[in-house]
């Protein structure tokens, strides 16, 4: 199958590992495989035998949306025309071309699948949260229905999207998936790095809504001792207001962004608890990664996240009192290690169960293959 893939590549954030994990996967099986992102025309990377990159022009790019230039929306028009894919998927970057892209596949006759990203602070019956996932959920649902299918991660989001109107017909559910083999436990050298007996780690970005503040005020409010060190592993805008307060003199390290996968894999399979305390997420694939790897997991009940963790897969975190929570919870994760290895077995076992990168290609597959089954008007390779 040749499929055209729009997503972004960089700066890192949880739609950039998405498209990569699930365009190598695709390439893995045999598909062709053409990956449209916004990056500068002489920087981009290079293109392997069954999968060529285009770049597509643009004026900003953050982690969290991009503006492209007027240009763009002519190369991508262009590129689809050249590439003639049997199928174009969208991981959506919250970018104005996102709302042109169901036009333009139209006219190329082209069938056009969506993965819709963006964090959400819902339970069942709740209400979407407020800021600007609420703004996403909003904008978006009056175009989702101009795509064949939009792709979301659980039931909960699948309410709230329905609640905004968007038909469930155009609606498929296809949580995350990660590498077991890859993501699995094994030996690590990083409680030895930081002569710790007993570690615990945050990955992601340093951002308001990740909430890593409340997890900082817990670690140093309570008992911890000096063998236990806790890992802040990532970047973002409250980084530098958060570090000077909470450094080495109360076994907080920094370790900032880390780019290789290798190292973060190391990190993980050294680490006894991973800590997510976010106040909205979608379904986050650092979190899987850290279950894959055999880890002990808290996490907050928002995005798909709670369920995840549900009935004994890790312990889920109330919105409401994270800091109190985890006052209590780190002591006693630091004491009880027996605890931290039942539940990390518990974790793998539910990604094996659920969550592997293999089911979500398999599912992706079948619903690619629905869409080309519809009655359409062909797409004449030549033309």
């Amino acid at each position: 199958m040749r499929i055209a893939w729009i997503g972004k590549k960089t700066p890192f954030c949880g739609n950039v590992t998405y498209s990569r994990e699930i365009t190598n996967a695709l390439l893995d099986r045999g598909h062709e495989v053409s990956f449209l992102h916004f990056a500068q025309e002489e920087k981009h990377a290079g293109n392997s035998p069954n999968c060529h990159e285009v770049p597509l022009p643009f004026i900003y790019k953050s982690q969290v949306y991009t503006i492209p230039t007027f240009k763009a929306t002519k190369v991508l028009t262009q590129s689809l025309r050249r590439i003639k894919p049997d199928i174009v998927h969208a991981s959506l970057t919250l970018s104005p071309l996102d709302f042109v892209l169901p036009e333009i596949c139209e006219e190329l006759k082209l069938p056009l699948v969506a993965t819709f990203h963006p964090a959400f602070d819902a339970k069942k019956g709740a209400k979407l949260a407020s800021g600007t996932q609420f703004l996403a959920y909003q904008l978006y649902a009056p175009f989702l229905g101009n795509y064949d299918c939009t792709i979301i991660f659980s039931q909960i989001q699948r309410e709230l999207l329905a609640k905004l109107g968007v038909p469930s017909e155009n609606i498929a559910i296809i949580p995350n998936g990660v590498d077991p083999i890859k993501y699995s436990p094994g030996a690590s050298q990083i409680k030895a790095e930081f002569k710790a007996e007993r570690l615990f780690v945050y990955q992601g970005r340093i951002a308001p809504e990740k909430n890593v503040e409340s997890l900082l005020r817990a670690w140093k409010q309570a008992a911890i001792e000096p063998g236990s060190k806790l890992l802040i592993v990532g970047d973002g805008p409250l980084k530098y207001s958060l570090e000077p307060f909470y450094g080495p003199e109360y076994n907080i390290y920094w370790l900032g962004f880390v780019a290789e996968e290798e190292r973060r894999i190391e990190i993980l399979r050294g680490a006894d608890v991973y800590i997510l305390p976010s106040l909205v997420e979608g379904l986050s694939l650092s979190l899987l990664e850290a279950m894959s790897c055999g880890v002990a997991c808290m996490a907050t009940d928002v995005g798909a996240d709670g369920e995840v963790l549900e009935k004994g897969a890790g312990v889920v975190l109330s919105t409401r009192s994270v800091r109190s929570q985890l006052q209590t919870l780190l002591p006693l994760f630091q004491d009880h290690p027996e605890l931290t290895t039942l539940l990390g077995q518990k974790a793998r076992q539910r990604v094996l169960e659920r969550y592997t990168l293999e089911k979500n290609i398999s599912q992706l597959e079948e619903l690619y293959t629905d869409i080309l089954q519809k009655p359409r008007v062909q797409f004449i390779r030549g033309a």
